[in-house]
């Protein structure tokens, strides 16, 4: 009866911190000779991804189950190569990063290198150069700077989808307006730089999804006049709700509603519950005068814009009853939230955070702080805290 060979503990505790991914190389260390090897990928007990690169068969499956094949896939072409001067960059370091992608993005393994271009199965290097500070060290990924990240997506991404990626890395605080700027400068000579540098202007660093980019852009092409981002809205020094946009004037509240909020609710709560909460959560708002228009990604169609250019314009055309007409917030772009009171006498303008400071509470969380907190990973702080204060 054949037996299945482990890992040696010398090859796996390394590797651990590389989704499982170890190599030839790490195996002969060992003394693992080629005909064990053979017979652990014959028997199924460890898949070669790449030449010389293997995974166990149990580490595959716990990496697609919790989709970080990706990851997988960049560490074992980045294996294979060895190459020291070669970062994983464009889409994969937006992955690593984890910016939101176009779908149908392009599954290869994207890598540049200052001296050399290739291409081959499964991954594209292009040649180009890499400052010392464009290049960083993100968990076990050698990745180009979320900066660098940014501008190289931008050049050819569909303009929402590179805004969007500006838009995510502003809010957590991956990069800065000043350090992608610095990048451009250098690149001032490549092809497609002047989409790179109208994403950057059209970002505003604080929405929350995709979807909210989107649905800005198509506010602005529509000609509607701009909402404030994010607006606490406060009954009685009580937060009641997180509005996506706000328009102080109408007391109208723009909600871009995805279909995961309700198919796949947090804190174990079921589509009903999320619902009902939802509804209960808006009742006293409407009482007060509060009008909301919910947009979905279908309503950003360019065959729906009409219907939705519509219905906004006649919300706005109207004042809210018991609504003061409160002269509309300056437009800002920082991370902060704005704070909105709402009361039956009136709306006064909403305080905002400096656009100078950034909010301690805007950092992502780490998953030991998520551990420890009980907060879900990969929100940030702010976020998180609001979420919990609105769940009581």
């Amino acid at each position: 009866m054949t037996t299945h060979l482990p890992v040696p503990l010398a090859v796996d505790h390394p590797a651990r911190r590389r989704l499982g991914l170890f190599t030839t190389s790490d195996l002969a260390a060992r003394g693992v000779t080629e005909r064990e090897v053979r017979t652990a990928v014959r028997t199924g007990a460890w898949v070669r991804l790449r030449t010389g690169v293997f995974v166990s068969a149990a580490d595959l499956a716990e990496v697609e189950g919790s989709d970080r094949r990706p990851g997988l896939d960049a560490l074992a072409v980045a294996a294979g190569l060895d190459r020291p001067c070669a970062v994983l960059s464009r889409d994969t370091a937006a992955w690593v990063w984890g910016l939101p992608r176009p779908r149908g993005a392009s599954a290869a393994v994207h890598l540049t290198d200052p001296h050399h271009w290739r291409r081959c199965r499964g991954w594209l290097m292009t040649r180009a150069a890499l400052p010392d500070d464009e290049v960083t060290v993100r968990g076990a990924y050698r990745v180009t700077t979320a900066a660098r990240t940014l501008v190289d997506v931008a050049r050819s991404w569909p303009e929402v989808h590179a805004v969007a990626a500006v838009d995510a890395a502003l809010l957590r605080g991956l990069t800065g307006r000043e350090e992608v700027r610095r990048v451009i400068d250098r690149q001032v000579t490549v092809p497609g730089i002047p989409r790179a540098v109208r994403a950057l202007e059209l970002a505003d660093g604080r929405a929350e999804s995709w979807l909210e980019t989107c649905g800005r852009l198509t506010f602005d092409a529509l000609g509607l006049p701009p909402f404030v981002p994010q607006v606490e809205l406060w009954v009685d020094g009580r937060l009641v709700k997180v509005v996506d946009g706000w328009y102080l004037d109408a007391a109208v509240a723009v909600e871009f509603d995805g279909r995961v909020k309700y198919r796949h609710p947090q804190y174990g709560r079921t589509p009903e519950d999320e619902l009902c909460r939802e509804k209960r959560t808006e009742d006293p708002l409407r009482s007060l005068g509060v009008r909301f228009v919910r947009v979905a990604a279908d309503d950003l169609a360019p065959s729906r814009r009409g219907a939705l250019d519509a219905l906004v314009r006649r919300q706005l055309a109207t004042e809210a009853p018991g609504c003061g007409s409160s002269p509309r917030p300056p437009a800002r772009k920082a991370r902060g939230v704005a704070r909105m009171p709402v009361t039956t006498a009136g709306s006064p303008a909403p305080t905002t955070a400096s656009a100078d400071r950034v909010d301690p509470r805007r950092r992502p969380l780490t998953r030991a702080v998520a551990r420890r907190t009980g907060r879900p990973c990969g929100l940030t702080r702010r976020t998180a805290d609001r979420r919990r204060r609105q769940n009581g």
